[in-house]
């Protein structure tokens, strides 16, 4: 039994590969506006330029091109035709992968914690759970978004991209454990974000395939749509001479072989430039092209457009911690499908997996596991060959079973990002400050004990060993190599202790370009014209439990919004 367990401590990394999923169709769709940015001209002009095509970008653009013409600019792949990350049994190759072409920028915040970005056309929509559950009504009131036009965005999403997922033996074990833990009522399925425990949406279809951000475009008008991959945008061009305010007109981007191209606003008032290039890559192009703090920018000899110190401060990430819970019976393969709403503030959800081949572990593998915490003397290949040899030995009934997380609301806790180069492909410095704020740990203890109920629960209890006790499966979990964070003796004693000790990210950080700070209600960035920034950047918390329907709606709500006030102005000539 000890070496069983030991056994487990080893791979609850693997296991936090549940949350990771795939982009991907088995075929792609006609999508005749799509090209690589090296077929590009030099100089191009439209009525919108949108940098990023990510979850939030696809949906702009496509619902823009209703009315005209629309430049995309995606600095990633392609999300079709890969088979590497078509299906939601093959999870976990996006991320693993850190070829220069991988849908995934891996990077390590300042706190220590493993994280990823997209790069790939659907953006984050590629890389994640798939679960999809909207926004609380209050988010939407507070955001102060027109309520029936955010219903009939997410209606329009929900059209192409959101499914009811088949509910099995583990996922029912963890829904009737929260019912039995006291997260009450139950909901049903349901899209909706209500206290108590429900089941959600998910991007996944009944024969598992991922549908992303990107299928989106298949709304777009396919004659006024441009939508270029490889295409990394340097800067943000602005008029200055004889302005009273800085005029965003155009954007420099390169493509793959580093050649130069520009495209620009065509005349007219009401075009502009939009950013949605996700919370790392917004506040980054902002700072490139000169709108950012003074003192920062003047630091890189960055030409200060607009002195504005708010670009890249109240950056946040939803803390998350999990325990591995091994199972003496089979575990169906799933991801994120139940969740415990909870009205402490805490989140509650669960993924399985009948089998983790000690073969294939994706993100936390032997292999990047020792990339991300040994020093680069130790990252030898024989160390990482006899890592290997050892997890390949393992007994194979260590890698059945699955995990139970929780993750806080919010956060409160808040942090910065800043540049490190002037290379847009590079990442650049953030720091989240996981549970800063003592509102943050005390949620993030009471979610604990509530997963530790829904263990002990007895309609979970076909899903452990009897032997295996709750301070066993929390040592477990220390003893990963789940982030670079030194762990203490006391962490599987002292749930607070834990909470900071084995922290890691659910990938919904959010912040940077917040409304108020950074862009007005409207999204426009102020103090400048002719630019706005349309995702998560401008998210003070994150909505609902999971962030991705809600982001895709406002692709989609902010686009009928631009396109509406368009309309109004051409009537009004």
């Amino acid at each position: 039994m000890d070496t069983y367990i030991g056994c487990c401590r080893l791979v609850f990394g693997a296991a936090i590969l549940f949350l990771l999923g795939f982009c991907n169709s088995d075929t792609a769709p006609n999508f005749t506006f799509m090209h690589n940015a090296r077929r590009a001209p030099a100089i191009s002009y439209y009525d919108y330029i949108i940098v990023g095509g990510g979850t939030a970008g696809c949906p702009l653009a496509a619902t823009l091109s209703q009315n005209a013409s629309v430049l995309l600019l995606e600095r990633g792949v392609s999300p079709y035709g890969n088979p590497n990350i078509t299906n939601l049994d093959a999870f976990g190759a996006s991320l693993a992968d850190l070829s220069p072409t991988s849908p995934s920028q891996r990077f390590v915040s300042e706190d220590g914690v493993i994280n990823a970005r997209a790069r790939v056309l659907g953006g984050g929509s590629c890389l994640n759970a798939g679960f999809y559950t909207r926004a609380a009504t209050d988010y939407v009131r507070e955001a102060g978004w027109d309520g029936r036009l955010v219903n009939q965005s997410y209606e329009w999403v929900e059209q192409l991209v959101a499914f009811r997922p088949p509910i099995r033996g583990w996922q029912s074990a963890v829904r009737d454990g929260l019912l039995e833990a006291g997260v009450v009522p139950n909901n049903g399925f349901t899209y909706d974000h209500i206290y108590g425990t429900k089941v959600g949406g998910t991007i996944f279809d009944v024969e598992g395939h991922r549908h992303t951000a990107a299928d989106l475009l298949e709304y777009a008008d396919s004659t006024r749509l441009t939508v270029l991959l490889h295409a990394t945008v340097h800067k943000i061009l602005f008029r200055t001479r004889g302005k009273t305010r800085p005029l965003a007109h155009g954007v420099a981007f390169r493509d793959a072989s580093g050649a130069q191209h520009k495209a620009y606003l065509k005349e007219g008032s009401n075009n502009e430039i939009i950013i949605s290039a996700g919370a790392i890559g917004s506040p980054q192009i902002l700072m490139l092209s000169g709108v950012g703090p003074e003192e920062h920018l003047k630091a890189y000899n960055i030409t200060v457009v607009l002195n504005q110190p708010m670009v890249g401060q109240g950056m946040s990430d939803n803390p998350m911690n999990a325990i591995f819970v091994p199972s003496p019976r089979p575990v169906e393969v799933s991801l994120i499908q139940v969740v415990g709403i909870t009205c402490f503030g805490s989140y509650i959800e669960a993924a399985g997996g009948e089998n983790f081949s000690p073969r294939n572990y994706g993100m936390l593998s032997p292999k990047i596991g020792q990339l991300s915490t040994l020093p680069p003397k130790q990252r030898t290949p024989e160390a990482l060959a006899e890592t290997v040899e050892f997890m390949n030995s393992l007994d194979e009934r260590a890698f059945k079973g699955g995990f139970i997380l929780e993750k806080i609301l919010g956060p409160v806790s808040t942090g910065h990002l800043e540049l490190q180069t002037l290379n847009p492909n590079d990442n650049p410095s953030v720091t989240f400050n996981y549970f800063q704020d003592p509102v943050d740990l005390e949620r993030c203890v009471q979610g604990l004990r509530t997963i530790e109920k829904l263990v002990e629960s007895k309609a979970f209890s076909n899903f452990r060993f009897d032997n295996m006790s709750i301070p066993t499966l929390l040592n477990n979990t220390v003893r990963a190599p789940i982030n670079l964070l030194p762990k203490h003796e006391n962490s599987s004693r002292s749930l607070e202790q834990f909470c900071k000790d084995t922290v890691m990210t659910i990938w919904h950080y959010h912040g940077g370009c917040q409304v108020g700070r950074v862009v007005d209600q409207q999204y426009k960035v102020l103090g400048v014209d002719a630019l706005r920034v349309i995702d998560g950047s401008t998210f003070n918390y994150s909505p609902g439990t999971n962030p991705q329907a809600t982001v895709m709606m406002l692709g989609r709500y902010m686009g009928q919004i631009i396109l509406n006030e368009r309309l109004a102005a051409d009537e009004s000539k």
